[in-house]
């Protein structure tokens, strides 16, 4: 944005040190005037017939006042640009941080010495920004790399396909044509679990009112049939926990939520369940699920986009893109929640997701 040019604060906050210390000095002498002359008396003889009179000394004080108010108007430019210069040197290392910020380069920290004042706190604010804009820099590009690799993969697989078909006229064209459609149903699904997690970080939805309670149910009929056949056992418990925001996208939660405790399981014989509660003004979706001992250090790393989580079990048809924790964690922070993750003490998982309840 182009400025008309003009003054600078230092020689804005100078001129107001030499206009601040130019009015004192002049009310100094006003003063000092006033009750000087006020005892002298206005006659030829003077005071006691010794001293001078009135007029002897308003001529002789008044050059010397005004010598005095011209001193104290350069000492205070001089003086209030000296100091104003001091007091603004953080504000120039802060704006040249800025500038450096603004050319890209995210990874320059101003760490200002000293004690607490209103310029270090900004300075420290800053640089607390910059690291996380760093951060966030970083893992968005981390995640367009990672979903340039993983949408290649099946436009690779299916060129390659497509290849072998033109190439080689006797292959079986239904089976070819089979493994298409499962490749492209995978890219499908994978380009609308980056939309919605988009949608989801954008927090661009009409809220709503939202029992959570319901949801569950609903996400448990859904993937009913799934738990059964992995042999399963889904319970819904709890009670009304009702919250605010996009009933599409928190179904889409809770549906991630209880495929991934399904999918991540024992081999068989284990169980998944889903608890609601109100908790004062927050509402709480609790999913845990049986399976194997989680090594603590994974699991803060599940939400992380396309971080499917080797150690835990799940099998080849429902590997996933590596997004379903990815949109959880999006869709909660839409809704202002937080997100918990624990290891159960006997293997598996337990997934606490707090809202704020719904006025």
């Amino acid at each position: 944005m182009r400025r008309r040019p003009g003054l600078s604060t230092r020689m804005k906050l100078a001129l107001s040190y030499a206009g601040f210390l130019f009015v004192a000095g002049a009310l100094l002498l006003a003063v000092v005037w006033g009750f000087l002359l006020r005892y002298v008396p206005d006659n030829s003889q003077g005071l006691l017939g010794i001293s001078p009179n009135r007029y002897l000394l308003v001529h002789t004080f008044a050059p010397a006042a005004a010598v005095a108010m011209a001193f104290l108007l350069v000492f205070g430019l001089v003086g209030g640009w000296l100091l104003a210069g001091r007091m603004l040197a953080p504000l120039t290392r802060i704006t040249e941080a800025a500038r450096t910020a603004g050319k890209g380069s995210l990874s320059h920290r101003i760490r200002m010495e000293g004690r607490q004042d209103e310029f270090r706190e900004l300075s420290d604010a800053f640089d607390s920004m910059l690291e996380q804009l760093e951060s966030h820099v970083a893992e968005q590009q981390r995640f367009a790399a990672n979903a340039s690799h993983e949408l290649r993969t099946p436009l690779a697989i299916s060129r390659t396909l497509l290849d072998l078909a033109r190439q080689d006229p006797a292959q079986d064209r239904a089976d070819i044509i089979e493994r298409l459609h499962t490749v492209n149903t995978r890219a499908i699904d994978l380009t609308e679990a980056l939309l919605l997690l988009s949608r989801g970080e954008r927090g661009t939805f009409t809220r709503e009112s939202v029992d959570l309670s319901l949801l569950a149910e609903e996400a448990a009929e859904t993937l009913l049939p799934l738990a059964e056949q992995r042999r399963i056992t889904l319970d819904v418990t709890g009670a009304t926990a009702v919250t605010s925001g996009s009933a599409e996208l928190l179904l889409r939660m809770v549906t991630n939520l209880v495929q991934n405790a399904i999918v991540h399981n024992l081999p068989a014989d284990g169980t998944v369940t889903v608890h609601t509660e109100m908790y004062g003004d927050t509402s709480v979706l609790r999913v845990e699920n049986t399976g194997r001992p989680l090594p603590p250090e994974l699991v803060p790393t599940l939400t992380e986009p396309f971080r499917r989580g080797t150690d835990r079990v799940r099998t080849d048809e429902h590997a996933g893109v590596g997004l379903g924790l990815a949109i959880v964690h999006s869709i909660v922070r839409a809704h202002d929640g937080t997100l918990g993750l624990s290891p159960r003490p006997t293997g598996g998982l337990v997934v606490t997701v707090r809202l704020p309840a719904a006025p």
